[in-house]
């Protein structure tokens, strides 16, 4: 579709049946919805919003914007059902006092130092994931590696066996694909079950942990289980639902970091280029791969009170799609913002959200990338992607289901 075809498109851009096109790439989509639509109103009567400024804004004010979701998820998943439960308990989608305690008890796990402690285990994974894929003719990147590094560190965050890891990712991807702004009855069935499969098995680790406390300064569950004080515990509810969270936000959106990545490298050789003969740029490679190709491409919020954006009112309990992706290449902000830069600086990408509620994990998800991108660059300064590679075919959420790879030369 040319660039006229898609302004005309955007204009009657419904999230709940895109565009052909849109899945794969969304991008020429977000930059029509800058220049022509960036306060969109959808056919549901929710509304679309693109522009930097706007989400900005937003993600700042818990006065006139709400992240509590319950009025939307009650139609969505059914009220009192798994997914209901979980999402409306989840620290994501929370106002205080809910969001203020499991922050708080989130942010006492996730300090400098702490996070400091996990690099060798890091480290160590990361390694013995590139000693497997070693000079092979073919590998999944997102399989093989970028899935599989989260997945590890949250396991190790929480304490979880590591034989009892093997369901972890498949629970997530089921049950963050419930978040997608239409779902098939298969979609909405496989998430609540696998809400159930994954609550059952925290109870029962829970239980354990109860039974055998690990030290609070490394595990994580440990630190939920007894709370920041008597008037910080969680409910046994609140505490398996944010676990699940816990594992979720640490696993879709680092993976799609370093798939990302790799596959940026991969296409801009001149920026790969430059990393190898600099790795000083590493951090700031990793912050516009967070730019370029966000691995969270919408968050939302719900209007508290009547306002008015770009002459359109909206009434109290509207929900907003905050397009987090768009948001990132909006020229006000960026110079150049179509251009893969890995020394842009500086970069004020919202990859992270903001305001309250930024990701509470982003130093461990910043540290996942640099080491993971870095080490495999150290060891295949040559990797090439094959043909074949798909995409992760969400809205929501931006990277890529498989990423074939040649390792060597």
């Amino acid at each position: 579709m040319d660039d006229a075809g898609i302004r005309d498109k955007v204009k009657d851009l419904d999230l709940t049946v895109p565009p052909p096109g849109f899945l794969e790439n969304p991008f020429p989509f977000y930059d029509a919805l800058l220049a022509h639509a960036p306060v969109l109103r959808q056919p549901d009567g929710s509304v679309l919003l693109s522009r930097h400024a706007d989400l900005d804004r937003i993600y700042r004010d818990t006065t006139l914007y709400s992240s509590d979701k319950k009025a939307a998820f009650g139609p969505k998943f059914g009220v009192g059902s798994p997914l209901f439960e979980h999402h409306t308990t989840s620290l994501v989608f929370n106002d205080p006092p809910l969001h203020t305690r499991v922050r708080k008890i989130m942010t006492s796990a996730l300090t400098p130092r702490a996070i400091a402690r996990m690099e060798p285990g890091l480290i160590s994974t990361v390694d013995h994931l590139l000693d497997a894929m070693a000079g092979r003719e073919t590998v999944d990147l997102i399989e093989e590696f970028a899935s599989t590094i989260p997945i590890q560190i949250i396991g190790n965050l929480l304490d979880v066996p590591m034989e009892e890891r093997g369901p972890l990712r498949d629970w997530s991807l089921v049950i963050l694909g419930a978040l997608e702004p239409k779902l098939t009855d298969d979609q909405l069935a496989r998430g609540q079950a696998a809400v159930t499969e994954f609550k059952t098995y925290l109870e029962d680790l829970v239980a354990r942990r109860r039974a055998r406390p690990g030290d609070p300064e490394t595990d994580v569950l440990t630190r939920l289980i007894r709370g920041e004080g008597a008037d910080q515990k969680l409910s046994e509810i609140e505490l398996l639902q944010n676990c699940i969270f816990i594992l979720n936000a640490g696993h879709e959106t680092t993976s799609n970091l370093i798939g990302n990545g790799l596959a940026l490298l991969n296409d801009f050789p001149e920026e790969r280029r430059k990393l190898l003969e600099d790795r000083d740029l590493l951090p700031l490679a990793v912050e516009e791969i967070l730019r370029f190709r966000s691995p969270n491409q919408f968050g939302n919020r719900e209007t508290t009170a009547e306002i008015e954006l770009d002459g359109l009112r909206l009434p109290a309990g509207t929900n907003l799609h905050l397009c987090i992706g768009a948001a990132n290449r909006d020229p006000a902000v960026f110079d150049d913002p179509a251009r893969f830069d890995i020394t842009r600086k500086p970069n004020r990408h919202l990859a992270f959200a903001g305001g309250p509620h930024v990701c509470v994990g982003l130093t461990l998800a910043r540290l996942e990338g640099r080491i993971a991108l870095g080490r495999l660059l150290d060891r295949c300064p040559d990797y090439r992607l094959r043909e074949g590679r798909v995409p992760g075919g969400r809205i929501r959420f931006h990277g890529y289901a498989t990423l074939p790879a040649q390792m060597a030369p």
